[in-house]
């Protein structure tokens, strides 16, 4: 064991380069390291701050995620209310603003600082010390929701405020910012509920909203949230004069701070700002829908006071808005890898956003009757950067009778088969395992590169694979030969060579990877590396029942139920068997030989003298057992260190077995 001198200095260095890595991964989207490095890393130092605990460790990225799971979100009272913003639509109401201003303010000319306006969710953070405690959604200005365990897992909000010698740290602040996701992690975040099943967010900003409220945490650490700071609420043991000064201060002390805010000396120069961001506005990396102008002088600000429940002394300057107006011609329907069926509009080509729209998703039956859409109709479309365009109303003053309604067909439109809709669920499907629509999709989505990461095999050539007959599912790919490939038209030689490369290369996956790249409904990325993680092996997960799956915490019945009967499918089997015909081995974990822990769960609570939390989680684990992060009806044991927390109580009130540290290892054989 390390001495506390050693083990300091160790846990101090983890820090630092954990942070260091964070930043690249979520803010510069550039990592060094792969995932499996970056999470040996965060386990050593788990590791050693469950040994050697310090006052440092609010502040350490390992505490960015862990908490329960909460029943509901508690209120929370904003210090100083968040107030809303008035809004401007053109440069005379900018101009107008400004007269109203100086007219007030009795000066002939205002200094402004000006900041593109995201389109996120409104948050505050409350921090005491220089230590981050708490945090809200905005709500009404007044009363927000306590998302404080949610905002930890935004990986670009510190913990702690940095301590500088020109600045020192508040006793006491509330930092004002907006939650956002950027446009390339959303659509990858699209694109993975859509292969999983689930409906795709309709825009960022619903996303990083949703994301933000979820119950879960650790459902939330998995969303690619962002933030940025902007302002500050009440403030206790520091002054400023000007606006401009709280934001270099906020950057100064380790908060994100937007780059593009500029100093602007007069209403003129807040007007070019305005036309230069709206110029740049399609090629940024986040979606913002115009650009807020504030006055800089703070003693001005505190003159002007409130209007309603407005500042007078800041304006939102709204861009116009990137949407156009269309007709419905035709509404198709798409059938996805999981038998999903999607309606989507064809429509009148129009440009929006200096980009061609001709088609334009419609999610849902239900989302087509709640807005009332009909062939034929006039509608308003709305394109936001990468997102994919969508209706947002119809124009009913421009109906003329010819409209037609749109019903959901009863028979699949690509191979006949009846559609069904389970009950609670808004989606349609197919439920014919071989129609050539889904195995396209699920041919095209076990070759992505989130997947197997076969190169070249796109949707196009694995379609055109698959109409001619030479594939009929993925585990044909490791079939294909050379003149097969060749007798295709437009096939080269030498890309013929390539793809035969890659799909050769590609038969030792990860096994979380193949997991993955099969396809099962509800098991996304992170769902298929914990079954990797626990199983070992696919003939392990593959004789797994629903109880074997439901014990891990992750797991719930509707994934287990899916997990089961994805491979209770004689089609499946027989796919199954056919991978390891052609040689396909995924890399197995280390397999659990060790059966003494299983059906068995555990939850820890307080300090273990001899070892730490993850050494111990993996000790039963190795054994067959599971490791639970909150006491539910399915603990079988509560072990109970030093200090140990409410679940102790928990455990106590529901009448679960409760046992000391040497009781644990007497239990595991130890």
């Amino acid at each position: 064991m390390m001495d506390n001198d050693s083990a300091a200095k160790r846990i101090h260095e983890l820090r630092t380069v954990i942070e260091y890595h964070n930043r690249r991964y979520y803010q510069q989207d550039a990592p060094e390291i792969s995932d499996a490095e970056y999470d040996r890393l965060m386990r050593e130092l788990q590791d050693l701050e469950a040994m050697y605990p310090d006052d440092d460790l609010v502040s350490s990225p390992t505490q960015r995620v862990g908490a329960d799971p909460l029943s509901k979100f508690s209120p929370f009272s904003h210090p100083q209310a968040m107030l809303s913003l008035a809004n401007a639509f053109s440069s005379q109401e900018i101009l107008d603003f400004d007269s109203r201003i100086r007219r007030l303010a009795k000066q002939d000319q205002i200094d402004y600082v000006a900041e593109p306006k995201l389109d996120g969710l409104a948050v505050n953070l409350i921090y005491e010390d220089g230590l981050f405690q708490r945090g809200a959604t905005r709500g009404d200005g007044f009363t927000g929701e306590d998302v404080t365990q949610n905002l930890k897992t935004i990986s670009s909000m510190p913990l702690r405020i940095k301590q500088k010698v020109s600045r020192s740290v508040p006793e006491f602040i509330e930092v004002r910012g907006e939650v956002y996701i950027e446009k390339k992690p959303f659509a990858k975040l699209n694109r993975r509920r859509e292969e999983d099943g689930e409906d795709p967010f309709a825009n960022p900003r619903n996303a990083a909203a949703g994301s933000l409220r979820q119950l879960d945490p650790k459902v939330t650490a998995r969303r690619p949230l962002n933030i940025f700071l902007y302002g500050i609420g009440t403030v206790r043991g520091i002054r400023f004069s000007s606006h401009w000064e709280i934001l270099k201060t906020l950057a100064d002390w380790g908060f994100p701070v937007n780059p593009l805010i500029s100093q602007a000396q007069d209403i003129s120069a807040c007007i070019d700002y305005f036309e230069q961001i709206h110029s740049i506005r399609p090629g940024l990396p986040y979606e913002i829908d115009g650009v807020v102008i504030k006055v800089n002088n703070l003693s001005v600000q505190e003159s002007l006071g409130n209007v309603s429940r407005s500042p007078r002394w800041a304006l939102a300057c709204k861009f116009p808005p990137e949407q156009a107006t269309t007709i419905i011609r035709e509404i198709v329907v798409q059938v996805g890898r999981t038998g999903t069926l999607t309606p989507v509009a064809i429509m009148e080509p129009v440009s929006v956003g200096g980009v061609m729209v001709s088609r334009a998703t419609l999610h849902n039956e239900d989302e087509i009757i709640k807005k009332d859409i009909r062939l034929g109709d006039t509608v308003v479309i709305q394109r936001a950067g990468d997102v994919i365009p969508e209706i947002i109303k119809i124009v009913e003053s421009k109906r003329n009778g010819q409209e037609k309604f749109f019903r959901m067909p009863s028979h699949c439109p690509q191979c006949g088969s009846e559609i069904v809709r389970v009950e609670g669920e808004a989606a349609h499907r197919c439920v014919n395992l071989s129609c050539p629509a889904q195995i396209k999709e699920h041919i095209r989505h076990f070759a992505s590169r989130g997947a197997m990461d076969i190169e070249g095999l796109g949707e196009k050539v694995s379609a055109h694979l698959f109409d001619a007959r030479l594939i009929h599912d993925p585990a044909d790919l490791y079939f294909l030969t050379k003149e097969q490939l060749l007798g295709l038209d437009r096939q080269a030689r030498k890309s013929s060579e390539k793809l035969l490369e890659a799909i050769a290369r590609s038969k030792t996956p990860p096994l979380d990877k193949f997991i993955f790249a099969l396809g099962i409904r509800h098991v996304g990325e992170q769902t298929a590396k914990i079954l990797a993680r626990h199983f070992g092996s696919m003939e392990n997960l593959i004789k797994a029942n629903i109880d074997d799956l439901t014990t891990l915490n992750e797991i719930g019945p509707e994934i287990a139920q899916s997990i089961v009967e994805f491979f209770s499918e004689n089609k499946n089997r027989k796919v199954m068997e056919k991978f390891h015909l052609a040689g396909v081995s995924p890399l197995a974990q280390d397999t659990v030989t060790d059966t003494t822990l299983k059906g068995k769960s555990f939850v820890f609570t307080g300090s273990l003298e001899s070892m730490g939390r993850n050494e111990a989680k993996a000790l039963v684990e190795s054994r067959g057992g599971v490791v639970q992060s909150s006491v539910t009806g399915k603990t079988s044991y509560v072990v109970a260190g030093s200090e140990p927390g409410s679940k102790l109580d928990k455990a106590r009130r529901q009448g679960i077995s409760v046992i000391s540290e040497k009781d644990f290892f007497k239990l595991i054989g130890r």
